[in-house]
Parts: C-alpha cells; structure tokens; sequence
C-alpha cells in the first residue's frame, strides 16, 4: 500500500537477500497505482508492506521441470526455477513476450536453468512462437514429470490445456484482484476442482487443470470500469515521466 489513501496490491517477490535485509520486487506500470510506484525514487518510502502471504511453491525432486514465464513472469519464475534446479531437478525453462523491448532477466534465468528457449509473439526476439508451441515440443519428446506456467491468465489456461493430454501435473500461479490478501474480503475467490477457494490464502498456486479458467476470466474484468476511472483521475506526479 503506497501511502493512506492508497490500494493495497499483490505483487510477486522476485527475490531477496537476508544478508542486505532488501526484497526485490518487479512490477508493470499498467494502472494507476504501479504507476505511482513507479514515480518513487530511492529512498522513498511507502506506507505498508505485508507478506509473504499465502502458500509457499512446493519444491521437491520431481527429475524434469519445465518453467513457463509468460511477459513479466520472469520475476516470480526466476526463485522457483532456481529452487527447483537446487532441489536437483533437471530444469527447461520457456520465457516470451510479445516483443523483444519486455523481455528481461534472460541471462538470469539461463543461469539456474539446464536449457531456455525464448520466444516472442512477433518475432522480434528469439523464437517467432507462444510459449505453448515449444512447450508442447518438449512434451513430445522427453519425460515431464512437471510444469509450472505463470503469466497472463490465457496464457496459463493454454499451457494447462497443452499438458493435459500428456497428463502432467501443471501448476498456475492465480494472482487475480487481491485486496486484503487474508481471506476476509472474498474479491480473489476462484474455482478449482469444482470448490471455492481463495487465491490469497490456499494459493496462489493451484492445479491448472482443475481451474475454471473461463470464471477466472470473467472476474478478471469485474473492476475495469474502476481501474480506468482512477488512472483517468490520478495525475502522475512526476513530471510526466513514465518508465
């Protein structure tokens, strides 16, 4: 939560360092508090900070693990890349983006993967594919023993309908619209296996091929009439200056 007035949004933690006592934290200016994140400079506070909320990534020692990042999933893929890899998995790596200016963190996630394949959406970088074709190339060709896809909704929804003919347990991240993070509110309910959960307190991650993708969907737009109306009212503060 920025400051008083402000929202309280869920992002990622992409990274820390117990040592320096620093978490690191990507984010996309899209709406109007990410937008207003982004006008901070260093040494500006905000008002709160809670977490790390809801259920950790199960890692264990699966043999063959294909990450999927899709857009700015980098971030929340990259710790769970290198835990799996840790954990002595054999770790393939899928990242894309629409285009090649998104893309970031690659050299990263190469580091803590045996294998990565970058795919654009228009070719501009790497692969001309979405990450579903190479995934569903790998499928074909070696034992998967799992898969993580996290990214836009569709995204993961397409990724979980790729595995599910090889039968591979495929694990999505939901971060939709969270706001007290705690359960209480209800605004982040979502349906898996038929059952009401909370993406803020029983996930966020969750068996994809159990998920109501198209339910996920609809409340996904519950709120853009609201988001559009406060990004209209908010004035960036600083300068106009967008990153």
């Amino acid at each position: 939560m920025i400051d008083e007035k402000g929202e309280r949004i869920p992002l990622t933690i992409a990274d820390c360092d117990a040592q320096e006592g620093t978490l690191t934290i990507v984010f996309m200016e899209v709406g109007k508090t990410t937008r207003e994140l982004g006008c901070l400079k260093d040494g500006d506070s905000i008002m709160s900070l809670t977490g790390p909320l809801g259920v950790p990534t199960h890692v264990e020692k699966f043999g063959t693990v294909v990450c999927v990042a899709g857009g700015f999933a980098v971030a929340p893929i990259m710790p769970i890349a290198r835990a799996m890899k840790q954990a002595g998995n054999k770790v393939i790596s899928i990242m894309g983006a629409r285009t090649k200016d998104l893309l970031f963190w690659e050299e990263e996630l190469r580091s803590v993967s045996d294998k990565l394949i970058v795919t654009t959406d228009d070719g501009s970088y790497g692969r001309k594919a979405l990450v579903t074709e190479p995934l569903k190339e790998i499928l074909e060709t070696e034992k998967v023993d799992r898969v993580i896809a996290i990214g836009p909704s569709v995204m993961m929804k397409f990724c979980s309908r790729t595995t599910q003919p090889f039968g591979v347990k495929t694990i999505v991240s939901l971060n939709p619209i969270m706001v007290d993070g705690t359960g209480m509110c209800g605004c982040c309910r979502v349906v898996v296996g038929g059952q009401t959960k909370f993406a803020c307190v029983d996930g966020p991650d969750f068996d994809g091929h159990q998920v109501d993708w198209d339910l996920l969907a609809a409340r996904q737009r519950n709120y853009l009439e609201e988001e559009k109306e406060a990004l209209e009212n908010w004035q960036c503060q600083c300068g106009g200056h967008h990153h």
